[in-house]
């Protein structure tokens, strides 16, 4: 195996990991991938032959230093998150550990193996939280202002690489994704809460109402595809120590979210507001420049967002099917 072939990801059974690996597998790379020993494993069953799955865990340091000791890789791809915002409010320490403690624990893990690969960590667009009217679209030199703990852990993890990269020359790359959706996307993220309601309601398994949350905020949604080979650009073309905007560059209300799935399907359906899906504080707008990006690797969006969601509808189309 040549140099500069060996990856590793951490969150690999996840959403963004799995569309990764199966990336990095097409480009010759040989992956590995970190695991805990109860992680649901459907997303990457199609390739989990190719790949090496490692057990550990961001918050066992030992485990960490085994697995970079073992690996020795050449790139490291940190995606492994608590992810969820909502989830962030109810248990915010747990947020925390996670998102903060578990990527300290991974350049620690690096440093003690005597590494020197070349890290991306996956910051996000909740960093920027209160953004002005006249601050849209958001530059990475934007101010901070997360509005929940989820943004808060992210600023945290985001500066923790900054400091890493300076105290001790490691070579990590900072991207902040905003929205990204596709099939494999967990239920309880808008766009495939949305799919699963309308492809369950479609086979009869549950009333024709669709619950909903904040339908106003506007976002700026990417293809899990497109924003996984942007995280492969940043980690061969982009300067380290820098942070980078991956995004769409358009904003759309969650409300046409809705209406694009409800036109992709013949089921009628009434919309009804449900609080325990609102949130304390929620950002109002997401709308990023990828600019700055573009000029580093080329990178653009290729994937509209319509072919999004009709593959993450019959995503779960398909998945509701195997149930019956």
């Amino acid at each position: 195996m040549k140099r500069n072939n060996i990856a590793f990801i951490t969150g690999i059974t996840g959403f963004a990991g799995s569309h990764l690996a199966e990336l990095l597998l097409r480009k010759g790379y040989e992956v590995h991938g970190l695991c805990r020993w109860r992680s649901r494993t459907e997303n990457i069953e199609k390739i989990k032959e190719k790949i090496h799955l490692i057990e550990g865990d961001l918050l066992d340091v030992h485990s960490l230093q085994e697995a970079m000791m073992d690996v020795r890789p050449d790139l490291v791809f940190h995606l492994a998150a608590q992810s969820f915002v909502p989830a962030s409010w109810t248990s915010p320490a747990v947020t925390l550990e996670v998102n903060v403690v578990g990527p300290c624990n991974l350049f620690e893990a690096v440093r003690a193996a005597k590494l020197d690969p070349v890290i991306q960590i996956a910051c996000s667009s909740e960093e920027y939280g209160l953004v002005k009217p006249d601050e849209v679209p958001i530059k990475e030199s934007n101010p901070l202002r997360p509005l929940s703990p989820y943004g808060v852990s992210k600023v945290a993890m985001d500066y923790l690489g900054y400091q890493y990269f300076k105290s001790y020359g490691m070579k990590i790359i900072r991207t902040r994704g905003f929205n990204h959706s596709g099939p494999r996307r967990g239920e309880v993220f808008v766009c495939s809460s949305f799919s699963k309601q309308i492809a369950e309601i479609e086979r009869g398994g549950r009333e024709p109402i669709i619950r909903v949350g904040n339908l106003s905020a506007k976002r700026d949604f990417t293809d899990v595809r497109d924003m996984v080979n942007g995280y492969f650009l940043a980690i061969q073309k982009c300067k380290p120590g820098e942070v980078y905007n991956i995004c769409s560059g358009r904003a759309i209300k969650i409300q046409k979210v809705l209406d694009i799935l409800l036109a992709m399907s013949k089921v009628k359906v009434k919309v009804e507001q449900d609080p325990s899906r609102m949130r304390p504080s929620d950002v109002p707008i997401l709308q990023g420049s990828f600019s700055k990006f573009k000029r580093q690797t080329g990178w653009k969006p290729k994937i509209s967002l319509e072919k999004t969601l009709k593959d993450l509808l019959n995503y779960w189309r398909q998945r509701i099917l195997k149930k019956k």
